[in-house]
This record gives structure tokens, C-alpha cells and sequence, in this order.
């Protein structure tokens, strides 16, 4: 599988996508607001209040907001801790302001709900957690102990205790709900956006180990001439240097130098695939090189491939299909899954018709849980792994992100996946294994995949280097 040490590092550290900048400017908003709030509520609806308390509360706003400014750069961005300290004393400060302007009897007290949402999309949820209860409990003692609203003729302004309460248990409900809601949207979103940049590198890899065969290839086909003949002329200078031993064994070494020329390249042509020839290959070779790494790791691999149509005479050939890196890739990863968890053997199995082509891969292994077999596909799915497991996979998490990039990549070729677990027991052969494990399906639509026979290739082209 394929290294993620920056994606999770990408992951783990997001909360320091916060900019500074972006509270502060919230924060200018909420003063502005509050300041709106204060003189309307003295001169147009005659409220009386503690008008000196009230603007300190404003005033704190203001210099940590200028403080913030002139002693912090632009590009600032928070840790997690420091988040958490800013949206703390925002939720203090509109505690601070609710209670000085009647508590729960002041309708702006659903604001306090913005700190506690803000930290939910963007930073961990145990400082979510804090600034959660914290706002409860600021809340509750809200409603316990205010400043009376009172107007200028002396009437008291305050809503019914029923409605009190409800008020009360609105803005918790608001809390927690939002809180939940946005944490897990904001996770999931992260989530997909760390997969898919997985993918992308997995993909960009695929494509560059694809590009750099190519270059050998072209190498191996170019320097394929010289050095024949390099080996035809050497060979004739030894016969005819026959009564010359030292300058014989200079035309023997010139020859066995071609040679060992020749098979250098030969053994790294073989991943050469930039020949315009090898664009394009049957779809039994593209299986095999895709499982051709995990052949070797002690599972057996059994190939079985046919037509699904025996009786067409069109489609009794496997059809050369495109060798797009996301199918090799994604296949790859399918197989190496299946060698994973399979206790002796694996099938891969491939049919196809003149509509469609599908692709089967299965294994004698446990298969996949069953309360994770509806979300499989999906990245970062974590399931609590027993200890035979890690001792079988030491070098994965299990979260199901290598599932993910397949699925990803196949489905990028037009591809549709399925997975299930085997339900019946399929042997191949007495006292063989039985293919009773998981069990993944690709289907293509033939022509997203496969060559017209009457797409013509055209003339290789040098590679630019």
C-alpha cells in the first residue's frame, strides 16, 4: 500500500486552517451588532440599561480585536489551544453582555450558539466538547441569575417561566445539535477530501512509474539496432582476428558487453509500456500485471478467464482493453486486499460479452464485517481490529482507504463495483479451498474500455525527455 504520512498530517492538523483574520472579522461583525443592539434598545424601545457595563463589555471586544490586529501578522493561524481560547472569550464576553441585558429574557441569547458552532466545523471535538458545556453552563446560570429588563417607566420586561424554560431548552438543544450536526459534516468532508488527495497521489504514482517505462522502452527499442550491430561486427572481428589473441579477446569483450547491453535492457523494458503497440493490451495480460506484485507472498492466485458467451465466435477472444493506470492501480489494490485476509488462496475472475466486461475477485478469508459491509467504499472507515488481525496486517490501520482508492479509480475508468460476501461454497477442486470470503465485482461497459478493432494506433512518436 502506499505511504500517507502527509495526508494524515494534513488530517491531523486542521485545525490550523483557522486564520486569525477571519475571527477577528467575525468578531468586528458581533461588536458592530452589539452596538446596534445597545442604542436601539436605550433610545428607540426605551430600555433601560446599565449602559457603562454594557459598553466595558463591548470595550473588551474592541482590544482584543486591536490587539489581535497590530500585534499578530495577516497570515496568522491558530493552533488548536489558541482556537479554543478566542472562542472562549467570545462566549464569556456574550455571557457577560446577556447577563448585563436580562438573561434569558434577551432574544439575541441564540447567538451564543455561533463560538460552539464554529468549533465543531473547524477545529477537534474535545475543544468542541469544552466550549459545548461551557456554553451550557454560561446558559444555565443565564437563567438562573440576570439583570432584570426593565423600561423606563419602571414595568418589568421578562417572558413567562414556562417559556423561560423553553427558551432555556431550545438554545441547549441548538447546542448540542448543531454542534453534532456540523462536527460530523465537517468530518466527513475532511475525510473525502484527505482520500481523495490519497488518491490522487496513489494515481500520480501509477502514472509516473507508467511514464518511466516508457522512457525505457523507448530506449530498449532505439538502442535495440546499434547494438546488434555492435554484436554482428564484433563477432566477425573475431574470426578474422583469429591469429591476433589480444586483440581478439578486445573484440570477445566488445561482443559480451552488447550483450549484457541487450539484457539490461531487456529486464527494464519489460515495464515499458509507452510504445503505442503496448497502449493498449488483452485484458487477461492487464489482470495478471496488476496482481502480478502479490503473486509471490505466499497465497495462491487462480486465474480463470473466458467468454461469457462461448458460443459467439466475436467474443471468444479476450478483448484488448486501454492500460489506463487507474485500472491497473485500482485492480491492484482489489487483489492485494484479497491476498490480505485469504487464508490459502484467492480467484480472480474475468468474463465478458459484447456489451460488458466484468471482473471478480474473491478469497478463502474471514470476508468483510458484516456491520461495515454498506459503508466499504467509504475512506477512513475504522473497525476495531482483533489481535490476529494486527498480527496479519501489521503495516495497516485499517481504514479502509486502500478499498477507497480503488473504488475511486475504477469507477474514474466507468467502471461499477460491488461487494458481498460469499454466501455459498464454490469448490475448485477436492480437498482445495473454498471461495467463502469476500467477494468484489467490477463491471465495465465494453466500450469504455476496450480498443475498436478498427482504431488504428498510428506511428510512435519520440519521447520527449
Amino acid at each position: 500500500m502506499f505511504s500517507l504520512g502527509p495526508g494524515f498530517m494534513y488530517r491531523e492538523t486542521r485545525s490550523a486552517w483557522v486564520r486569525l483574520r477571519t475571527l477577528i472579522l467575525l468578531r468586528w461583525l458581533a461588536i458592530a451588532g452589539q452596538i446596534v443592539a445597545i442604542v436601539v434598545a436605550e433610545h428607540v424601545f426605551a430600555v433601560t440599561l446599565p449602559l457603562g457595563l454594557c459598553l466595558l463589555a463591548v470595550a473588551a471586544s474592541v482590544a482584543a480585536n486591536l490587539i489581535s490586529v497590530f500585534v499578530f501578522p495577516e497570515n496568522k493561524r491558530l493552533s488548536e489551544t489558541e482556537a479554543m481560547l478566542t472562542l472562549l472569550f467570545d462566549i464569556s464576553q456574550l455571557a457577560f453582555l446577556l447577563f448585563l441585558t436580562g438573561g434569558l429574557n434577551n432574544p439575541f441569547a441564540l447567538l451564543i450558539l455561533a463560538p460552539v458552532t464554529i468549533s465543531a466545523t473547524a477545529l477537534q471535538w474535545r475543544t468542541t466538547v469544552v466550549l459545548g458545556l461551557t456554553a451550557i453552563g454560561l446558559v444555565t446560570l443565564m437563567s438562573v441569575w440576570s439583570l432584570p429588563l426593565r423600561s423606563d417607566a419602571g414595568n418589568l420586561l421578562m417572558m413567562p417561566p414556562i417559556f423561560g424554560f423553553g427558551f432555556w431548552l431550545a438554545i441547549v438543544t441548538g447546542i448540542v445539535f448543531l454542534g453534532l450536526y456540523s462536527w460530523r459534516v465537517a468530518s466527513e468532508i475532511h475525510s473525502m477530501a484527505d482520500a481523495l488527495f490519497a488518491t490522487q497521489m496513489a494515481l500520480a504514482r501509477e502514472q509516473k512509474l507508467t511514464d518511466l517505462g516508457g522512457v525505457v522502452a523507448a530506449a530498449a527499442h532505439e538502442l535495440g539496432t546499434p547494438l546488434a550491430t555492435i554484436k554482428l561486427v564484433s563477432a566477425e572481428l573475431i574470426e578474422e582476428l583469429a591469429d591476433f589473441p589480444d586483440l581478439r579477446d578486445d573484440a570477445a569483450l566488445i561482443r559480451d558487453q552488447a550483450d549484457r547491453c541487450r539484457d539490461i535492457l531487456r529486464s527494464m523494458g519489460r515495464a515499458g509500456k509507452d510504445d503505442l503497440h503496448l497502449h493498449q493490451a488483452p485484458l487477461t495480460a492487464v489482470i495478471r500485471e496488476a496482481a502480478e506484485p502479490h503473486a509471490g507472498r505466499g497465497k495462491a492466485i487462480h486465474y480463470d478467464m473466458s467468454s461469457a458467451d462461448p458460443f459467439s465466435d466475436a467474443d471468444d477472444r479476450p478483448p484488448n482493453i486501454h492500460r489506463q493506470p487507474e485500472i491497473i492501480h485500482g485492480v491492484r489494490n482489489l487483489v492485494q486486499n484479497a491476498v490480505d485476509f485469504a487464508q490459502s488462496a484467492v480467484w480472480v475472475e474475468a468474463e465478458w460479452t459484447a456489451d460488458r466486461i466484468t471482473l471478480r475477485i474473491m478469497d478463502d478469508g474471514p470476508g468483510f464485517p458484516p456491520q461495515l459491509i454498506g459503508r466499504i467504499g467509504d475512506p477512513f472507515v475504522r473497525g476495531r481490529r482483533a489481535e490476529p488481525d494486527r498480527g496479519q496486517r501489521p503495516e495497516y490501520e485499517g481504514m479502509g482507504l486502500g478499498l477507497f482508492i480503488a473504488k475511486t479509480l475504477l469507477e474514474r475508468s466507468g467502471a461499477t463495483l460491488s461487494f458481498a460476501n460469499g454466501t455459498a461454497e464454490f469448490p475448485v477442486a477436492p480437498g482445495a479451498a473454498l471461495r467463502r470470503g469476500a467477494i468484489v465485482e467490477v463491471v465495465w461497459p465494453r466500450d469504455r474500455i476496450a480498443r475498436a478493432t478498427n482504431d488504428r494506433l498510428g506511428e510512435n512518436r519520440p519521447i520527449a525527455i
